[in-house]
């Protein structure tokens, strides 16, 4: 029995919802289920029964709902009364990639900041695919990534601009980024063939974008002629300005460098990109990090990406 497994039948109790309840959570259906069904194969008792589309506490299901609301109860006590006698209290380690870090993640520490001054925040800078690696080795206790790689499962995930904003999310997707006075700027969109003709700044290797590009590449049978890489987006846009190079970002980033004289070019066929957040499975969800989780998918709602 762990403590997850508590917090997971308790909501599922709640929200008489494996679904509802996973949502919650921002965990999958099934991590719920199979938490419900060890603690039923360990203490061989059924916790529910089902009446329509409701969950329905067993009577033994009611006594254990009882006795581990307590015990969550007195945890969460616990670690606020030692928690507020720590000198000094572990910030929440959150990795980003340098493309949200510098367009759309200051506006939303600094909202949650104003929300919660009380926690402390370490930013670290790496692309998706070395963020999620931190996740997994307990560096990271969250990321914001690309979801586009294929490992994604192995983390507890929630996307970012979800069903609640599925329209808008469809929309976003890379673009191929030139000077105004780029000879291929007046197109509307752009293919593998045209930009292996050009001399290409790509992501750090740690970006999940760069992986996308380069199987688009292989797949239409060219070779992407990269000649700079670079995390730094500011320094990126001064090349790309020099009318010399060519770069790619999202979509719903064009409009923000719009008076850099910087234009980007949809991709012939798009690549698309969704935005989540992960973190590693079996993790202590502390209080800190639940704020954080919460207040960063309400916050999306309210202010999404695209």
């Amino acid at each position: 029995m762990t403590l997850n497994q508590l917090r997971y039948f308790c909501t599922a109790s709640r929200c008489h919802s494996i679904t509802k309840a996973a949502e919650e959570l921002y965990v999958t259906q099934p991590t719920v289920s199979v938490a419900i069904r060890d603690l039923e194969i360990e203490f061989g008792i059924s916790l529910f029964y089902r009446k329509g589309n409701r969950l329905i506490l067993t009577e033994e299901g009611e006594e254990l709902y009882n006795k581990a609301t307590y015990i969550l109860q007195y945890c969460t006590e616990l670690q606020a009364d030692y928690s507020s006698m720590a000198r000094v209290k572990p910030p929440l380690r959150i990795g980003i990639p340098p493309m949200l870090s510098t367009v759309f993640f200051p506006e939303l520490l600094i909202a949650f900041h104003d929300q919660y001054p009380e926690i402390a925040v370490v930013l670290e800078e790496y692309g998706s695919v070395r963020a999620c690696n931190l996740v997994q080795d307990d560096t990271l206790d969250v990321a914001l990534v690309n979801m586009e790689q294929y490992n994604i499962d192995k983390f507890h995930h929630a996307v970012l601009a979800d069903k609640f904003n599925k329209a808008l999310l469809a929309n976003d997707q890379v673009v191929f980024c030139v000077s105004d006075d780029h000879r291929l700027a007046d197109k509307e969109v752009v293919t593998t063939k045209e930009m292996s003709k050009e001399s290409l700044i790509f992501f750090n290797a740690d970006s999940v974008q760069n992986q996308l590009l380069k199987t688009r590449f292989e797949m239409d049978g060219y070779i992407p002629d990269i000649v700079m890489r670079s995390s730094q987006i500011y320094t990126i846009l001064q090349l790309v300005k020099t009318c010399k190079y060519g770069s790619f970002l999202y979509s719903s980033m064009t409009d923000k460098f719009a008076s850099s004289g910087i234009k980007g070019i949809p991709l012939s066929p798009p690549i698309r990109i969704k935005i989540g957040i992960v973190w590693k499975k079996g993790k202590y969800i502390s209080d800190n990090m639940q704020k954080f989780l919460n207040f960063t998918r309400m916050y999306y709602r309210e202010h999404p990406l695209i």
